[in-house]
């Protein structure tokens, strides 16, 4: 096995496209229909989470069930929308992406890929059983949005990676980002039924990433004692939407995520830094058609969250200079966004980003391999 000290979310899979991809990027075709997706409305219909083997021994290549229904459900009842139903829509569109990127791994590679890569013989396997726990969540999520609602259903999704490296490398970036989003969602729920639900969800995720530390970067799975907190959930969901294929949503889908922001996206200049606490770094915003505006004259900042804590380090807006804050330990997964106010106390106050830094292994982010 390799020795694997090395190995979003969005920031950090497109640096293993441009390092990994091929030419044309790989895109999963659209899930095929069973019949009306209508009948997803009914929760007693299919495996039920939690009574049913199937999310976590289905064990098939095919797409599992409720992945294999094509349309959104629309809404039976004119009444009033749930409470959380927002909320739910926004994460069954992320968990759409994220259980097509293991789909995705399914379908693309197989147990000898994996093994002549370096990583165990059941490296596959696990694959498998992450993507069936993954179809069990939209599962879930569907279940939580109430009948005077849409759900909506799967995209086409592109992710432009080649190799089984670089397809572990982002298992470990998209597990640790979906623990922070789904820690930072609680504090929009409104239900405490809700709240549960997402942590609890966000204990399955961090089992996903304990696995990958432990097997296949042969890391330590433990990153302090408290895994980090976004407040902004929504502005790490909105990073998803690389992966979508323009125009392949299905019709009547909601928009995602609900509200959307659309920063600008936050990357780095990979010779500027280490990314460890203390280094410096230089931030880059990668998407031509989407360029922050500074105000000149007004001062803005780098604000890093890691934890329970936000530090706020000086950001240079002719530069685009910054500092790690040197305070930080370095575990687990940091975050930092641009604002016009210290420690971003306000949404509106986020001017760009977030960026993704994954400490563990810190060479993940880099793509080195």
């Amino acid at each position: 096995m390799r020795s694997a000290s090395a190995s979003l979310l969005a920031a950090v899979l497109m640096l293993a496209v441009e390092l990994h991809a091929a030419p044309a990027p790989m895109a999963l075709p659209s899930p095929s229909t069973s019949g009306s997706s209508q009948i997803l409305d009914d929760p007693t219909f299919g495996p039920i989470p939690a009574k049913s083997s199937y999310y976590t021994s289905n064990n098939s290549t095919s797409r599992p069930f409720p992945g294999n229904y094509s349309q959104p459900v629309f809404p039976t009842s004119n009444g009033t929308a749930g409470v959380d139903d927002l909320l739910f829509q926004n994460l069954l569109g992320a968990e759409w992406a994220i259980y097509s990127f293991y789909q995705f791994g399914v379908e693309t590679f197989n147990q000898s890929v994996f093994e002549e890569a370096g990583y165990p013989p059941h490296t596959y396997q696990r694959i498998i059983e992450i993507r069936d726990n993954e179809a069990g969540h939209a599962r879930i999520f569907e279940e939580q949005i109430s009948n005077a609602s849409t759900k909506p259903a799967p995209c086409k999704y592109q992710y432009g990676i080649t190799s089984p490296v670089a397809y572990l490398a982002a298992h470990t970036v998209v597990e640790i980002s979906s623990m922070s989003f789904l820690t930072g969602l609680i504090l929009q729920a409104q239900l405490n039924s809700s709240k549960a639900a997402l942590v609890a969800i966000a204990e399955t995720e961090s089992r996903h990433e304990a696995w990958g530390l432990i097997d296949i970067w042969q890391q330590s799975p433990f990153a302090g004692p408290a895994d980090t907190v976004f407040p902004y959930a929504n502005e790490i969901l909105d990073t998803t939407k690389v992966f979508i294929v323009p125009g392949s949503c299905p019709a009547g889908n909601p928009d995602y995520p609900v509200p959307s922001q659309k920063l600008p996206s936050l990357s780095y200049k990979e010779k500027s830094t280490t990314l460890l606490p203390g280094s410096p770094l230089t931030f880059a915003f990668s998407d031509p058609t989407n360029q922050p505006s500074f105000e000149a004259g007004k001062t803005y900042y780098a604000v890093y969250f890691h934890g329970l804590l936000s530090i706020t380090e000086p950001f240079d807006t002719k530069t685009n200079a910054s500092i790690i804050p040197p305070e930080f330990e370095a575990r687990g997964l940091f975050l930092a966004v641009i604002s016009d106010k210290p420690g971003a106390p306000t949404i509106d106050s986020v001017k760009a980003g977030p960026l993704i830094i994954t400490e563990q292994p810190v060479e993940v982010n880099s793509g080195i391999m």
